[in-house]
């Protein structure tokens, strides 16, 4: 095998973690061209993917490679330091695919390991590790999540019709994919129209298992009712609203178990989005879904925190000048303003077009 595939390995294994607001890292030990450990970080808290890859060795693991997508650690956290490790089982050369982002690792893993005298390269695969991280370096690198922004829309863009009617526009492969999406973030945003009208529960159910993400309600006056669909299901649930917000709706809402976040109002109105993320962050959360309504995604393109952007197509047209489109606002005004989706992938699934891009706002907008 190539050094590429034993990375691309080691890439496969770290998918299989949950591990924010840690990186997900795999982790794989090979000798004499054979395979003799892997391992990856399964979640917050538990050994790093090293240490399960150098277990797996063993003794082997002496005068072997260690191959590894990102930055072996040296400080002690809730686990002890990875370059410890893997200097007294005697690896004697590590292929990494990137450094860490995070200032307390960054440059200083691959130093202690070259003092130790192990032979250290990166940079192997790094665009699929960085993908692979995506939230984990935003958070890092600029303290606020991820920002996935999705949608389930007709080819017209229509997210529900006149009637306000929007299940199911989408076919049921499509609305099993959204779960894996919802599985791997750690909040999903929605609008209080939303909220009310579709009364989603907001969780990720996939095959057994279902992932509960902080649920959050974005919402200016505060009044939802208390027994709301999501505010049932286990985890945490969270109003975000003004501080103008009703105050006996938000008593209410406290006593169902709910967790008030207050938000700065904007000045055109409404409450700030980017506000909502940056106390998202300091939760600990480095990935967050919005899914909807128009309004909502509106205002976050509007406030550009968006990165990322999910969109699925179904084969059908609704039309009317009542539908309800996938974006509101106001929209850009001359179609050189517009904001540009770029890195495109597509996916089908049966009838249905997923187009995944990453957003670039015009240098020109405020």
């Amino acid at each position: 095998m190539s050094h590429e595939r034993y990375m691309h390995l080691a890439l496969r294994l770290a998918g299989r973690g949950r591990t924010s607001p840690n990186p997900k890292v795999g982790a794989v030990v090979v000798k004499s061209g054979e395979i003799v450990g892997r391992g990856y970080h399964p979640r917050a808290g538990e050994p790093h993917a090293e240490v399960f890859a150098l277990k797996d060795a063993a003794e082997r693991a002496k005068g072997a490679t260690l191959y590894v997508t990102l930055e072996p650690c040296c400080h002690t956290g809730r686990t002890p330091p990875c370059v410890d490790a893997i200097i007294e089982a005697g690896i004697t050369k590590v292929y990494a695919a990137m450094a860490d982002p995070d200032p307390m690792v960054s440059g200083k893993g691959f130093d202690a390991l070259r003092r130790a005298g192990v032979d250290v390269q990166c940079g192997l695969m790094e665009a699929q590790a960085r993908e692979l991280n995506e939230a984990y370096i935003k958070h890092r690198v600029t303290g606020m999540p991820l920002v996935i922004l999705k949608a389930a829309m007709s080819l017209d863009g229509r997210i529900a019709t006149r009637t306000g009617d929007s299940k199911w526009i989408t076919n049921e492969q499509s609305r099993a994919f959204a779960h894996t999406i919802r599985r791997d973030v750690d909040a999903i945003v929605v609008g209080g129209a939303t909220a009310r009208i579709d009364n989603p529960t907001l969780t990720a159910r996939t095959g057994r298992a279902t992932h509960y993400p902080s649920r959050v309600v974005l919402t200016k006056s505060g009044e939802l009712p208390s027994d709301l669909a999501l505010f049932k299901q286990p985890g945490i649930s969270i109003v975000a609203t003004s501080q103008h917000a009703n105050k006996s709706a938000l008593r209410n809402l406290k006593q169902a178990g709910v967790r008030i976040m207050t938000v700065e109002d904007l000045p055109g109105g409404g409450c700030s989005i980017r506000h909502l993320m940056s106390q998202l962050a300091e939760l600990g959360h480095t990935s967050t879904l919005i899914e909807g309504g128009s309004e909502v995604a509106a205002q976050a393109l509007q406030e550009k925190i968006v990165d990322k952007v999910m969109f699925f197509y179904a084969p059908k047209i609704i039309g009317g000048r009542g539908a309800v489109g996938s974006i509101g606002g106001l929209g850009a005004e001359f179609v050189a303003g517009s904001i540009r989706v770029d890195r495109i992938k597509t996916r089908r699934f049966g009838d249905d077009l997923m187009i995944t891009g990453y957003v670039v706002y015009p240098l020109d907008s405020d």
